[in-house]
C-alpha cells in the first residue's frame, strides 16, 4: 500500500475516534431520584434533572447527586446524672432538599461526618442533665431534641432530617443486672404485703366467724337448757297430778337418779370403756340419792364418804 494512503488512513481513523469520544463526552443522562451538577471551566454552570441532557465538549464537566433518602447509624457514649455510662445507638434518615442541590454539593464535603458530629453536641448536651431512669423515660423526647437540632442546622447546608431515632439505651452489663435486682425485691415486697394483707384478713375473719359460732353456740346451749328446764317443770307437775302426796322434792329426787343411772348407762356402752360400779350393796341407790340432793341444797355436813362393799 502506498504510503501515503496508509498516512491518511491513520489520520482517518484518529479524526474518527476523537469525533466519537467527543459525541460520547456531549451525551449524559441523569437518573430519576438523582441531579445532576454542570461545571464549566470548573465554575458552577447549571443544575440538570433526569433525563438525556448534552454538553459542551472538553469544557463541562458533570457531578450527580443522588437525592434519594440515606440512613447513618451513630453510637453514642455519655454519662447520665447518677453517674451511669450508657450506650445511645441512634438512626439518623436525611436526604439533600430539592430546592438546595448547590448548597448540599458545594457546602458540606462529608455531611455524614458532620451529621455525627452534630448528634454527640445534641446528646452530650442534653442526656447527662437526666437520671438513667429518665433517660430512659424521657427516650422520645431525646429523639425529638435530636431532630430538632440536627434539622435546624442541616437545613442551612441543603440537607432536611426526616428522623433521628434514638433505638435503644443500652448501659453497662452490671447496671442492667442491678436495676433487675431492685426490680426484683420491689415486686417481691409488694407480694409480701399483699401475702401478709391477705393472711390477715382470713385471721379477722377466722375470729368473727369462731365469736359468731360461739354466741350461736351459748345461744344453743342456753336454749337447750331451757327446754330441759321447761320439760321438768312439766314432768314435775304431771307426776304430782299422777301420785297423790308427792312433793317437789320427792320428783327431783327421782329424775336425778334416773339421770345418774342413764350417764352410767351410756358410759358402758361406749366402745373400749370400762365402767366399775360403786358401791353394790342395795341401799347404795338411797345413799346416792342423798349425797346428790345435799349437795344441791348446799349442805356441807352430808356425808361425802360411800359406805364399803
Amino acid at each position: 500500500m502506498d504510503p501515503l494512503n496508509t498516512f491518511l488512513l491513520l489520520l482517518l481513523v484518529i479524526f474518527a475516534i476523537i469525533v466519537l469520544v467527543t459525541v460520547l463526552k456531549t451525551l449524559y443522562t441523569v437518573r430519576t431520584s438523582s441531579a445532576a451538577i454542570v461545571e464549566r471551566f470548573g465554575k458552577f454552570n447549571r443544575i440538570e434533572r433526569p433525563g438525556l441532557h448534552f454538553l459542551v465538549p472538553y469544557a463541562e464537566r458533570v457531578f450527580i447527586i443522588d437525592l434519594q433518602v440515606k440512613q447513618v447509624q451513630i453510637a453514642v457514649e455519655t454519662k447520665t446524672h447518677d453517674n451511669v455510662f450508657v450506650q445511645i445507638p441512634v438512626s439518623v434518615q436525611y436526604q439533600v432538599l430539592d430546592d438546595k442541590i448547590y448548597d448540599a454539593f458545594y457546602k458540606l464535603s462529608s455531611p455524614q461526618k458532620q451529621i455525627e458530629s452534630f448528634v454527640f453536641s445534641s446528646i452530650l448536651g442534653h442526656v447527662p442533665k437526666l437520671s438513667l431512669d429518665e433517660t430512659f423515660e424521657q427516650q422520645s423526647g431525646i429523639s425529638i431534641n435530636v431532630k430538632t437540632e440536627l434539622d435546624s442546622i442541616m437545613s442551612g447546608f441543603g440537607f432536611n432530617i426526616l428522623t433521628a431515632l434514638v433505638t435503644d439505651i443500652i448501659p453497662d452489663v452490671k447496671v442492667k443486672t442491678a436495676m433487675n435486682d431492685i426490680n426484683a425485691a420491689q415486686r417481691a415486697q409488694v407480694a409480701a404485703q399483699a401475702r401478709g394483707e391477705a393472711e390477715k384478713i382470713l385471721k379477722v375473719k377466722q375470729a368473727e366467724a369462731e365469736a359468731e359460732s360461739k354466741a350461736l353456740q351459748g345461744k344453743g346451749i342456753a336454749a337447750e337448757r331451757q327446754a330441759i328446764i321447761d320439760g321438768l317443770r312439766s314432768s314435775i307437775e304431771h307426776f304430782r297430778e299422777s301420785v297423790p302426796g308427792a312433793t317437789a322434792e320427792d320428783v327431783m329426787a327421782l329424775v336425778l337418779v334416773t339421770q345418774y343411772f342413764d350417764t352410767l348407762k351410756e358410759i358402758g356402752t361406749r366402745t373400749g370403756s370400762n365402767t366399775l360400779f360403786l358401791p353394790s350393796n342395795p341401799g347404795a341407790a338411797n345413799d346416792f340419792m342423798t349425797q346428790i340432793l345435799a349437795g344441791l341444797r348446799g349442805n356441807t355436813n352430808a356425808t361425802q364418804t360411800l359406805p364399803p362393799k
